[in-house]
């Protein structure tokens, strides 16, 4: 008997999220009543290198990637957003035109918060403001972590940090162990050809780390899958 999976919903989301819970009930009831969802198709951008930031972001379900394409089509993947992500705080902050892309690996909904009430956040709320300084500074260390795996460590390694990424307790926070994801957006994560990011993954299950199946993967030694990467 097949089970029915009920969708997340935009309250699922805020009900997870560190910083939502710590508002009073007046700031919630603004939030909720500003906030609205969009569906972004497969392929599709969520937002677009230069363009004016208008929302900070919330995945509610899907998988998205943070990617920059230079002017010749050579593009680099700058890492995942999986459900529970918050994400797009370092250019409302700055108010500058964005700086990367923000494309859908399958379909996904995303909630859209308008700068206007992020800005009142700010302001107002100083919870709230804990939880920016907490987000920048994990974003941050990642990225650092980034640069180091792309000079330091081999393929297998580079694999799975891209999938230990997607379990970051505080950017990624709703990640199931099984992620319904396929091997070519494991290699747009990884920053590597199809061909060598399976061949990774093949490794990385013989060693016990996971389970590759149709249509997704199942991590079952996550503790593990960090360890290759530190």
């Amino acid at each position: 008997m097949l089970v029915k999976v009920t969708p997340p919903t935009m309250d699922d989301l805020l009900a997870a999220s560190a910083w939502f819970p710590l508002l009073d009930s007046a700031a919630q009831a603004r939030v909720r009543d500003e906030l609205r969802e969009v569906d972004v198709p497969q392929g599709g951008a969520l937002c677009r290198l230069g363009d004016t930031p208008l929302h900070w972001y919330g995945a509610i379900e899907g998988l998205l990637k943070w990617t920059v394409t230079s002017s010749d089509g050579r593009s680099v993947t700058l890492g995942g957003l999986s459900a529970g992500s918050w994400f797009g705080e370092g250019t409302l902050l700055r108010g500058s035109p964005r700086t990367a892309d923000i494309i859908a690996l399958r379909p996904s909904r995303v909630a859209l918060m308008p700068v206007e009430t992020f800005e009142w956040l700010h302001a107002t709320e100083r919870s709230f403001d804990h939880f920016l300084l907490r987000q920048i500074n994990e974003r941050l260390h990642w990225f650092l972590g980034n640069f180091t795996a792309y000079h330091l460590l081999d393929t297998d390694s580079q694999v799975a940090r891209a999938l230990a990424g997607l379990f970051h307790p505080w950017l990624h926070p709703g990640t199931d162990p099984h992620l319904q994801v396929s091997q070519e957006e494991i290699a747009n994560l990884s920053g590597l050809s199809r061909q060598r990011c399976n061949a990774a993954l093949k490794r990385l299950q013989a060693a016990g780390l996971l389970e590759i199946e149709y249509g997704g993967i199942t991590v079952t030694n996550l503790e593990g899958l960090r360890r290759k990467v530190e």
